[in-house]
């Protein structure tokens, strides 16, 4: 007994030590090899080590490994990130990004300071008040604290445009940078209202509802809602406009993650626009939040989409604060349209590279230009939840009715002196010279896009503006684009004479997608076709 008794202690030990041993082997694996690992590079490394910047690092490249919208924003980028999304500040009015040691403007906020002396998104700013911030390694709040400053300050920037070697002066008066996502609302016809967003931020829902009860005043009964372009931003916002167009208890979207149970969002009894004809307008460029509600829409068979296949982001991600004010943003859950759809386009172990050059890779194989080369696999494919239309998930949210890039009126004449700013210029210039007359002759906007011509004096001055800047003119490419040139200018004229909202309803006179979606809301029987209503 007594020798049976000493085996088995013998036989628990063998299996405790073991047990031991495959416990710390696991964390040698995991945690305990990323700190052994920091020990010894913060203890035994040849040359002085900041133990933050590796420790930062090291998190970098993990969240790099996951998924291409995990990421990790340091204590001032943390700051930082909703700006966009909430409430207004004082600046220049732009959104940047730090690439190679230099500032990238992404983008011009419309309205802003910079927008109105000429900024544009590619800009590279290099001197701000003779500072040279390109090349230096200044953090993000030095350059946002050069750049930011009271109201009714200025400053003076240096940019880069297009690499030429000459840098171009901008002298930005600062001021208060208006943050409304809603771009446009206006009647089409006397029946059709046109609202458009830019984002999804705090007060979306409450811009657009306030928009709408305005043009059912003029007398909308249906509404082309426009999301070209709109990146996305807050879920909760994005469900809370979903609302507005679906009656109660309809489910608009739901989340699901390995560690997170499933959570559903349906809609209420509150909606405002439950009724009437219905069109959005989606591309390639309609991401996360923008989906969420053109999903909802299509599952539920209430309105039509028009335009091109969006970006594709299904993925939900959740805030980590961490103690020193940074925080990792990770991928928690994935959500789904309410038939059912994922819609995440494809990525592999987080490869940020294949995963940005997507939108290229379609318009290489031609996608953006014929539905024809878009195919979708049978297990992709879904049913809405009315009649039973076939629709299909993996990789963004096809639209009901697809209309191509329209490259009629672009050449490289076009994009050059675009890309140079020089519409932009001409059209400033013009106002310098003209403003006085141009408010005396015309005392509304709509005698103003009526009665207003650009000029052959305006259209010469943007040929001599290229011919300075090297851009070699072409007859035959200017004269297929002049059209779109003289729109584009009339349009930035009236912006800055008007509002934004007078600007697109100059500028959606070349809007392909808004034209069908015109030709389809004023006819009832080819509507509810769309929508596989008998």
């Amino acid at each position: 007994m007594k020798k049976i008794t000493l085996s088995l202690l013998a036989a628990l030990t063998v299996i405790y030590v073991a047990a031991q041993v495959q416990r710390q082997k696991n964390n040698t694996d995991g945690s305990q090899k990323l700190q052994m690992a920091l020990s010894a590079i913060s203890t035994m490394y040849v040359d002085a080590t900041d133990n933050k910047k590796i420790v930062e690092d090291a998190i970098v490249g993990m969240l790099e490994k996951l998924d291409p919208h995990s990421n990790y924003l340091d204590p001032d980028e943390t700051k930082e990130m909703t700006v966009p999304l909430q409430g207004n500040f004082d600046g220049i009015g732009i959104q940047f990004n730090m690439l190679t040691d230099t500032l990238y403007v992404i983008q011009v906020i419309p309205g802003g300071p910079s927008e109105k002396v000429g900024l544009m998104a590619g800009d590279r700013i290099l001197l701000v008040d003779d500072t040279l911030i390109a090349g230096v390694k200044m953090k993000n709040n030095d350059i946002m604290s050069r750049l930011r400053g009271p109201k009714g300050t200025t400053v003076v920037v240096k940019v880069q445009r297009n690499r030429n070697s000459e840098l171009l002066e901008f002298k930005i008066t600062r001021g208060k940078i208006p943050m409304h996502s809603l771009d446009a609302s206006y009647m089409l016809d006397k029946t059709t209202g046109y609202i458009k967003l830019n984002r999804f931020a705090a007060t979306t829902a409450d811009e657009f509802r306030e928009a709408a009860a305005k043009l059912k005043k003029e007398g909308m009964k249906n509404l082309v809602l426009d999301l070209q372009g709109n990146g996305g931003g807050y879920m909760n916002i994005a469900i809370e406009l979903a609302d507005e167009f679906l009656d109660k208890d309809k489910l608009i979207v739901y989340t699901q993650g390995s560690k997170q149970p499933r959570e559903e969002a349906k809609s209420t009894a509150q909606g405002g626009f439950e009724t009437g004809r219905l069109i959005v307008l989606v591309d390639e460029s309609s991401a996360s939040a923008s989906e969420i509600v053109s999903g909802a829409i299509q599952d539920w068979d209430r309105g039509v989409l028009v335009g091109r296949r969006t970006f594709g982001k299904g993925l939900v991600q959740k805030p980590v604060p961490l103690p020193d004010g940074s925080m990792i943003r990770l991928t928690v859950a994935r959500y789904y349209t309410p038939s059912g759809r994922f819609i995440q386009k494809p990525y592999e172990n987080g490869k940020q590279e294949d995963y940005r050059h997507d939108l290229i890779d379609r318009y290489n194989r031609g996608e953006l230009l014929s539905a024809d080369s878009i195919h979708f696999p049978d297990s992709l494919k879904f049913n809405t939840l009315k009649t039973q239309r076939a629709v299909y998930g993996g990789g963004g949210i096809m639209p009901d009715i697809f209309i191509p890039v329209d490259t009629t009126l672009y050449t490289d004449y076009h994009r050059k002196v675009n890309a140079a700013g020089l519409l932009n210029r001409v059209a400033m210039n013009y106002l310098d010279r003209q403003r006085s007359e141009l408010s005396n002759k015309y005392h509304t906007f709509k005698a103003y896009k009526q009665k207003f011509r650009v000029t052959d004096d305006i259209l010469q001055e943007l040929k001599d503006l290229a011919a300075t800047d090297s851009i070699e003119y072409n007859e035959e490419q200017y004269a297929k684009s002049e059209p779109l040139i003289s729109l584009q200018i009339k349009a930035l004229i009236a912006r800055d004479m008007y509002e934004m909202n007078e600007y697109f309803q100059i500028i959606n006179d070349a809007n392909e997608s808004l034209k069908e979606a015109l030709r389809i809301i004023n006819d009832p029987e080819a509507y509810n076709k769309e929508l596989g209503v008998v």
